[in-house]
């Protein structure tokens, strides 16, 4: 009896001390946190719609059967894939699971099944949280090296899905474990038929079982709809979705679909809409805008080129000056010497809409430079509002020849006192500030807004906001490609 007492409370006492070695690890580094009641209404109610409870099961149906896949790459990637992603489970008639968004420089690239299934399995943060509270004095433990490099956020914090969901089940999931799957959805691995990629454009779905289309597109496998839509097990598990040409879709019905699905991708949080008002009043409401992607990969080697294409587009299509003008422009804004001849590209597109009245110019601007004063100039002096990944666009020469061309050129970092309501939001997945990872959210809003827009060739960003936002924000129908 006496032994039995004793070894009792040894037990005890070696959980108890677990528990409190546990607690003090994981607190180790806390400290004070912004009170979200002292924050403004609009602020904590943008919080609180990423409220969830990540540990939580959903409610499962033994006889509900699901679409997974896996998402890659950056933020407009991810999109495109959950716009097919929603479109697919819609006409599988499958519950879509659908993992959070992911944002920041440190993307998950794409690789083979296997391989991006682990990426993804390990990418979540659980455990780890006491990593955004170290002081800066402190050094970094080895399970935190990343963890400022990325953070996850839930697409209803973003876009609006709940005309989506009204129509189909969704399934938010939030751990990321391979167990998850058994041990919420009750699947195991002989009730998942599994899609394994090997390659980014490996297959591609097709609605309609007569469709011949031409045998020149990029993708290695055709996939009829009609054979995925009877197979029995519960789970289907797909690798990437990726690729606005991923479904080729002939029905209209599948088509109307897509197009509603697209559309509902519209950038809705109320505070990255407060601040992108706020940047579009103080330019006056006319002004054009921009995005220039240089800081990486192929967009850095083709850095020059595509700056002298958007900067073609702005001053020949949209202002509407003439090739030998815009020439002779290019001539005395640049640096160095340029080509004597447009740029093929710049040529062949229509000006975007009318050209720009100096009239309809802000007089309340306050500009960076001496505003052009000669008559045939002054069409110049439009306000341009600049998106870039450049970390210091005032002093990068690539930017340089649209400083000395647009006196009133701008960039976000122009508008910090617009953008202070960013520092108050914190993602409550990982307790990372939001700002550095909102702020691109913010300038495709902002630029799409824009009387007239240009983007880098290319760039899915830029896409997003010449096809989908800038749009919607004029009242017209999104482009849709694929």
């Amino acid at each position: 009896m006496y032994l039995a007492t004793l070894v009792f409370l040894l037990a005890l006492a070696c959980l108890t001390s677990f528990g409190a070695a546990y607690y003090l690890f994981t607190t180790r580094f806390d400290s004070t946190l912004p009170n979200a009641d002292a924050l403004p209404a609009n602020v904590s109610q943008a919080l609180e719609a990423d409220n969830y409870d990540y540990d939580l099961c959903p409610p499962v149906n033994p006889n509900d059967k699901y679409l997974a896949y896996l998402p890659h790459s950056g933020f407009h990637n991810q999109r495109i894939a959950l716009e097919n992603a929603l479109t697919l489970s819609r006409l599988l008639n499958r519950t879509l699971i659908v993992l959070p968004a992911r944002l920041g420089r440190k993307a998950l690239r794409y690789a083979d099944y296997d391989s991006l299934k682990s990426y993804v399995s390990l990418s979540g943060k659980e455990g780890l949280k006491h990593c955004s509270r170290i002081p800066s004095h402190v050094t970094i433990p080895p399970e935190c090296s990343d963890y400022w490099e990325y953070t996850l956020l839930s697409w209803e914090w973003l876009v609006d899905l709940r005309d989506i969901k009204s129509q189909q089940p969704i399934i938010f999931r939030w751990n990321l474990s391979d167990a998850w799957i058994d041990d919420c959805l009750g699947v195991s691995r002989s009730d998942t038929f599994t899609l394994k990629d090997s390659s980014r454009y490996h297959y591609r779905f097709l609605d309609t079982v007569t469709d011949a289309s031409p045998d020149s597109h990029k993708f290695q496998e055709d996939i009829y709809l009609p054979t995925l839509v009877d197979i029995p097990q519960r789970l289907l598990q797909m690798g990437t979705l990726f690729g606005s040409s991923r479904l080729r879709l002939l029905n209209d019905g599948n088509l109307a679909l897509r197009r509603k699905v697209r559309t509902s991708m519209t950038i809705v949080n109320p505070v990255l809409l407060h601040v992108s008002d706020l940047v579009h009043d103080k330019l006056g409401g006319y002004y054009l805008g921009a995005h220039i992607r240089l800081g990486d990969g192929q967009f850095s080697v083709h850095g020059n080129e595509n700056v002298r294409e958007i900067w073609w587009r702005l001053v020949h299509e949209t202002l509407g000056f003439s090739i030998e003008d815009t020439l002779s422009l290019e001539s005395s804004f640049a640096a160095t010497e340029v080509s004597p001849s447009p740029p093929f590209h710049s040529i062949q597109r229509p000006i975007q809409s009318q050209v720009v009245s100096p009239s309809m110019i802000s007089p309340n601007i306050r500009c960076r430079a001496i505003l052009h004063s000669l008559p045939h100039l002054t069409k110049l002096n439009v306000p341009l509002y600049i998106s870039t990944d450049v970390k210091d666009p005032l002093q990068d020469p690539t930017l340089a020849l649209f400083l000395r061309t647009f006196p009133c050129s701008f960039f976000f970092t122009d508008f910090a006192q617009e953008a202070t309501i960013l520092d108050q939001l914190v993602n409550n997945y990982d307790g990372l500030p939001l700002k550095p990872f909102t702020v691109p959210f913010v300038d495709a809003i902002i630029i799409g807004k824009a009387s007239h827009v240009v983007g880098t060739p290319g760039s899915t960003f830029s896409r997003f906001v010449e096809d989908h936002l800038w749009p919607k924000y004029h009242g017209l129908p999104i482009k849709e490609r694929g």
